[in-house]
């Protein structure tokens, strides 16, 4: 597809540039991430703070001033108080678009694992950072996401994905102005998805077969043969998760990033210990994390940290 040819081209460029040692290094390919799953990756993480909804407490705007919490969040706001805007990182998520900032979970008054996953990684590198999140709430990798590895109807949601990467990166200079035409090489993909799976007997137990066949597929179309992937644990409800199906399709999760082929280059990241409890949240709606901001801050934070490791494994 035209992502392959592009990352190709780039690759080959940077490889010629290095060779010679004589071209000027202003110019350096996006670092490009994608991000996709279903609602816990569009992020329904609270951030103003209600005092009618337990007094503000799990919101982003309690985090960043609550004493307790304010050092761990201090980043994320300026000297004024105001949310900071990352021009370093870019985002890209379907009617939304431009520097990385609050606002870009399931709805604009939400945050997901993105916001953190773009400070950790855009502080870690020098180039320009894409973050292309693409995930839809109540889907499945049986059906939605269904990779053809394993067999039966593609998934539409995983069709659908890559259509949006490729439209993307296919017109980055229509999508963010500062783009100056450096090309861009498409770094690493993390996943965040499984309730729709774990409340399906069949879906459940045929989780880890696809989503091994997910990773290796979208590998294959992204021509990217160790295409450093993290997977983020369907831990909603945290320590005290007790229903089988949930238990089995978490142990899945894991099981894929200890294969013997994708050691090295995916990362399971383990989410129970960031659950919180509702009287801690700005809700009691579990499947959602209980709308905790620092939960899905800390899912980010995370992810980020896990792709630093596999990237600088990879390089």
């Amino acid at each position: 597809m035209r992502i392959a040819r592009h990352v190709a081209t780039v690759v080959a460029i940077v490889l010629l540039a290095s060779d010679v040692g004589a071209q000027p290094a202003d110019k350096r390919p996006v670092k490009v991430f994608i991000l996709a799953g279903q609602s816990n990756m569009q992020g329904a993480g609270t951030i103003g703070c209600n005092v009618e909804r337990n007094e503000g407490k799990g919101s982003l705007e309690y985090l960043v001033k609550n004493p307790a919490t304010a050092d761990r969040f201090k980043h994320l706001v300026d000297k004024k108080g105001q949310w900071v805007v990352r021009d370093d990182v870019w985002i890209w998520y379907f009617d939304r678009k431009g520097a990385l900032t609050v606002g870009y979970g399931a709805r604009k008054d939400c945050i997901g694992p993105e916001l953190q996953f773009g400070h950790v990684v855009g502080d870690h590198f020098e180039e320009q950072v894409l973050l292309i999140k693409i995930a839809w709430g109540g889907k499945s990798i049986a059906k939605d996401f269904r990779p053809p590895s394993s067999g039966g109807e593609i998934g539409a949601c995983y069709k659908e994905m890559f259509h949006h990467v490729s439209a993307v990166l296919d017109n980055l200079e229509e999508h963010f102005a500062a783009y100056d035409g450096e090309g861009y090489e498409i770094v690493g993909f993390g996943w965040h998805q499984g309730w729709n799976d774990r409340v399906n007997q069949a879906a459940n137990d045929a989780y880890e077969e696809n989503l091994a066949n997910f990773i290796r597929d979208v590998r294959k179309e992204l021509a990217i043969e160790k295409l450093p992937f993290v997977i983020a644990e369907t831990g909603m409800s945290g320590h005290e998760e007790k229903h089988p199906r949930a238990l089995s399709l978490m142990r899945a999760q894991a099981a894929v990033a200890d294969y013997e082929e994708f050691k090295g280059n995916v990362a399971f990241v383990g989410t129970k210990d960031f659950y919180r409890p509702p009287d801690l949240s700005p809700s009691k709606q579990s499947y959602h994390w209980n709308n905790n901001a620092e939960t899905y801050f800390l899912i980010g934070h995370g992810m980020g940290e896990a792709m630093i490791e596999l990237v600088g494994e990879k390089d």
